[in-house]
């Protein structure tokens, strides 16, 4: 009866000695078989528990039993590295936010759910491993995406000073914080101060979006916490009217989030609720695993995520490459979509449908010859209307808009040039 059992049972399965178990913890044979037989065992450390459930090959609802009974741990969900889960009834709530993008991500800022807007607007959400942070104060994207990128930058590195000193001991929160400081301005601005933020709950930003043809959005986060995944984040993105310059859409003053610090009451209060998260992700976390499924739609092979473009698919493979080694993209016609395959995993490919202006906007200029032009081609024609008639009204308009900003571009840009030419003969000729 009891953990003696389990012990019992998981060795005789897996065909492993006792003396073989009691190494793997680190004690004698007979101290292993008198646990076996319902001595109240020492608490195993986290290494214990790893390196008993490696030798007995357990599966992840017997490992988590092993820590349950052991020590309590907060047993962290699959990652986006990883298949992706979460429970159905969050799923539907991620999807029923549309159009309004919304995403999942986990205490790392590991993005592990994201509705179709959240995929349109930011692609990156696609790729395996993405995480908020770096793709924020790293990636060249979010530099010109953000408006004002360095108050934004520095709310994301107070995000992570807040988490460390709420968790010391979290050791990929702080190979998250090695990669951010790596890079030279999220160095510098983690060096400047020692200020402190929890969330951007109820910040209103703007942003240059791609799928908008790069206009400008002004949003507002939503931060929750679902009490199914309390270390989880489920924030949704509200599209909003801008104010005047210096004030926001809310009527507060703009960027105004920027300056909010957290004190050291703010991290007392964020360590006790963190203990009680852990406590509570440990009683109930058997009961969350066999509710839930993948957030994305997932297929085992290549060829299946293909097929879900239709009977008249047409493959991408150049394209494919740009998007990153385990992508696959197949535009379907019928649907005016683009099938987006990640390989997430052996044997797990996610899979998300986005329009072909998503995959345009993220084809860089220089690439755009050869057979990746015959590509682009093909999803340029796919994101007209269907009909030639309008199709071809569609492109003179477009045409016609391009020819009004180019020619636009062209005057501001003599006039530039010819004001220089004249300061600099006026200067070469000097006062009279």
């Amino acid at each position: 009866m009891g953990f003696g059992a389990l012990l019992y049972g998981w060795r005789k399965s897996a065909r492993v000695t006792q003396v073989q178990a009691g190494r793997a913890l680190g004690m004698g044979e007979r101290t292993y078989r008198d646990l076996e037989k319902g001595a109240t065992p020492p608490r195993f450390t986290p290494a214990q528990c790893e390196s008993l459930a490696t030798l007995l090959g357990l599966d992840t609802e017997e490992r988590h039993a092993l820590l349950l009974y052991n020590i309590g741990t907060n047993l962290i969900p699959p990652r986006g590295a990883g298949q992706p889960q979460l429970q159905q009834a969050l799923r539907l709530l991620i999807d029923r936010q549309m159009p309004s993008p919304a995403y999942l991500c986990d205490q790392h800022w590991n993005i592990i759910a994201f509705n179709t807007a959240m995929a349109e607007w930011w692609p990156w959400v696609m790729q395996p491993g993405a995480n908020l942070i770096l793709w924020a104060l790293t990636s060249p994207e979010a530099r010109t995406q953000y408006q004002d990128w360095d108050k934004h930058a520095s709310a994301y590195v107070k995000m992570l000073k807040f988490a460390q000193a709420a968790r010391k001991d979290d050791d990929k929160l702080r190979e998250l914080i090695d990669k951010v400081k790596k890079d030279r301005d999220a160095r510098h601005l983690w060096e400047a101060g020692r200020e402190m933020g929890e969330t951007r709950d109820g910040h209103v930003f703007r942003m240059n979006v791609p799928a908008l043809g790069w206009e400008t959005a002004e949003v507002v986060s939503h931060v929750l916490y679902p009490a199914s995944m309390p270390q989880c984040r489920f924030v949704v993105i509200t599209w909003v009217e801008g104010g005047e310059e210096e004030h926001d859409a809310l009527g507060g003053t703009r960027n105004a989030w920027a300056a909010t610090t957290a004190n050291p009451d703010d991290v007392e209060v964020a360590q006790w609720h963190e203990r009680n998260r852990v406590a509570e992700d440990a009683a109930t976390r058997w009961r969350r695993e066999a509710a839930t499924l993948a957030s994305r739609m997932v297929v085992a092979t290549p060829e299946e995520a293909g097929a879900l473009a239709g009977k008249n698919g047409i493959p991408m493979p150049v394209i494919s490459k740009l998007m990153g080694p385990d992508a696959q993209l197949t535009l379907a016609p019928e649907q005016s979509t683009v099938v987006w395959a990640v390989e997430e995993a052996v044997g797990c490919w996610s899979v998300t449908h986005v329009r072909p202006a998503t995959v345009i906007a993220r084809v860089s200029r220089e690439a755009v010859h050869g057979a990746c032009l015959a590509e682009v081609l093909q999803l340029v024609r796919a994101a007209l209307p269907a009909e030639a008639d309008a199709a071809t009204a569609r492109i003179r308009q477009l045409l016609e808009e391009r020819d009004t900003e180019q020619r636009v571009l062209r005057e501001v840009l003599n006039k530039i040039e010819n004001d220089d030419d004249g300061g600099s003969a006026a200067r070469e000729t000097g006062p009279l």
